[in-house]
C-alpha cells in the first residue's frame, strides 16, 4: 500500500496518496512504518489545515527511529519544524503561537545541526522561520550559506535574501542580490526578481522606475502567454503561473499610478486584470484604493465587501473594510474591531491592522483602551520597522 501511496504522491494526487497512507498506518496495518509517517507528514506539510495531523505523524516517526537513522531522524525532525511552524499560524492564544514558533525553530536548528548545515531545504526554512519571527539577521545568515550551497543556482533563495535584506532597509543591497540573480537567471524565470525590483523602488520612492520595471515584466510574461496559446508546451503548471503573476503585476501598477493620482491609467491597468480573471479579491481591493483616494467612500466599501464575498479571508480588505467604516462613521467600534481582529486571527504580522486597531481603542477613550491602543501603536511600528517589501513565504 505504501508504494501505492508514493506512486499518487508523483502524480500530484495528494491527497489520495493521504488517504492510502492513513489506512496503512492504522493500528491493524503498519502504523510504525515510518517511511509512511514521513511521507503522511509531508502530504499534510502542503495544507495549513492538516499541520496538526502531520505533526502527529512526524513525532510518532521519531518515536519509531529511536536514533537508528539520523539521515530519517533528520527528515522527520525537518517536517515537524515546517508542521509547527505551520500550526503556529491558527493559534488563538498569542502565548500558544510563541510557545509553538519556538519549538519549531528548535527542531529545524536540530534538523540542521544532524545535517551539519548542508541540506538546502532545512537551510531554506531556517532561514524562512527566522525572517518571519523577526530575526533578521539569523535570517541573513541561514540564507547567505544557502546561496553558497547552491553556488546561487536556486530562484527562490536569491528572492528570500533580497527580501530579508529589504526588511533590514538595505535596499541598495537588496537589489544588488537581485541584479546578481537575473544575471544568472533565464529571461522567462526572471518574473518574480523583476517584481521584487519593482518593490524596492517603491520602497525608496523610485515610482517611475517601478513603471519602468513593471513594463519589462509584462512584456516578459505577455510573450509567455502567447507562446502558451499559441500551442507550444509550457513546463507543468508555467501558464498557470503566469497568469497569476501577471494578474498581481497589473494589480501593482494600477497601485503605483494611484500613488501618482493618474486614475485613468489605473483604471487601464485594473481592466487589463479584469480580462485576465473576472473574479478577483485582489483586484476588488485595488479598485476600493483608487475610489478612496478619489474620496469615493461608499463606492470603496462596496468594492472591499465584494472582495470578501470572494475570498472571505483576503486580509487586506479586511483591513481595508475597517478603515473605511471608520472613515464614513456609520459603525460601532465593536464591528470594526471585528474586521482587525479576523485580520490578525489570519496574520499576526499585518502592521496596518494593528495601527487601526490601537486607533480603535484610542477612539474609546477610557484609561484601559489608551494603555490597549499603546500596545498596538508598538506593535505596527516593530512590524512596519522589519516589514520586507514582499511577504517573506
Amino acid at each position: 500500500m505504501f508504494m501505492l501511496a508514493l506512486c499518487y504522491h508523483g502524480a500530484g494526487e495528494y491527497l489520495v496518496s493521504l488517504n492510502l497512507l492513513r489506512k496503512l498506518l492504522h493500528s491493524r496495518e503498519d502504523p510504525k512504518c515510518v517511511p509512511a509517517l514521513l511521507l503522511a507528514s509531508k502530504v499534510c506539510g502542503n495544507t495549513p489545515k492538516l499541520a496538526e495531523e502531520g505533526i502527529n505523524y512526524s513525532r510518532r516517526a521519531l518515536e519509531n527511529l529511536e536514533g537508528g537513522c539520523e539521515k530519517l531522524e533528520s527528515i522527520a525532525n525537518f517536517l515537524l519544524g515546517v508542521l509547527l511552524s505551520a500550526h503556529s499560524k491558527s493559534a488563538i492564544a498569542e502565548s500558544e503561537r510563541i510557545t509553538r514558533q519556538a519549538k519549531a525553530l528548535q527542531v529545524l536548528e536540530l534538523a540542521g545541526k544532524m545535517t551539519r548545515m548542508q541540506d538546502s531545504h532545512v537551510l531554506y526554512y531556517l532561514s524562512l522561520e527566522n525572517a518571519e519571527q523577526r530575526k533578521l539577521d539569523v535570517a541573513f545568515y541561514y540564507a547567505s550559506h544557502l546561496l553558497k550551497l547552491e553556488n546561487g543556482s536556486n530562484i527562490k533563495t536569491w528572492l528570500l535574501l533580497a527580501r530579508i535584506l529589504s526588511a533590514q532597509k538595505r535596499y541598495v543591497d537588496a537589489d544588488a542580490v537581485i541584479s546578481a540573480a537575473l544575471d544568472q537567471t533565464g529571461k522567462w524565470d526572471q518574473g518574480e526578481l523583476l517584481r521584487t525590483r519593482a518593490k524596492l523602488q517603491i520602497a525608496q520612492g523610485q515610482l517611475e522606475s517601478a513603471v519602468k520595471t513593471y513594463g519589462q515584466l509584462l512584456a516578459i510574461l505577455q510573450v509567455q502567454s502567447k507562446s502558451f496559446s499559441s500551442g507550444k508546451r509550457p513546463r507543468e503548471g508555467n501558464g498557470n503561473l503566469t497568469r497569476s503573476l501577471e494578474l498581481e503585476v497589473w494589480h501593482d501598477l494600477a497601485s503605483v499610478y494611484i500613488s501618482l493620482s493618474q486614475w485613468r491609467d489605473a483604471e487601464i491597468c485594473l481592466s487589463k486584470s479584469k480580462a485576465i480573471s473576472y473574479y478577483s479579491a485582489s483586484r476588488c481591493l485595488t479598485t476600493g484604493v483608487l475610489y478612496e483616494r478619489r474620496g469615493l467612500h461608499k463606492e470603496a466599501l462596496k468594492v472591499f465587501t465584494t472582495a470578501l464575498e470572494i475570498d472571505p479571508i483576503h486580509v487586506p480588505s479586511l483591513v481595508s473594510t475597517a478603515v473605511v467604516l471608520r472613515r464614513l462613521g456609520n459603525n460601532t467600534n465593536e464591528v470594526i474591531r471585528s474586521f482587525l481582529m479576523n485580520a490578525l486571527r489570519l496574520d499576526r504580522m499585518n502592521s496596518s491592522a494593528w495601527y487601526n486597531l490601537g486607533l480603535v481603542h484610542k477612539a474609546e477613550g477610557s484609561a484601559s483602551s489608551f494603555q490597549y491602543a499603546a500596545e498596538c501603536f508598538k506593535a505596527a511600528a516593530f512590524l512596519e520597522e522589519s516589514a520586507p517589501v514582499e511577504p517573506f513565504r
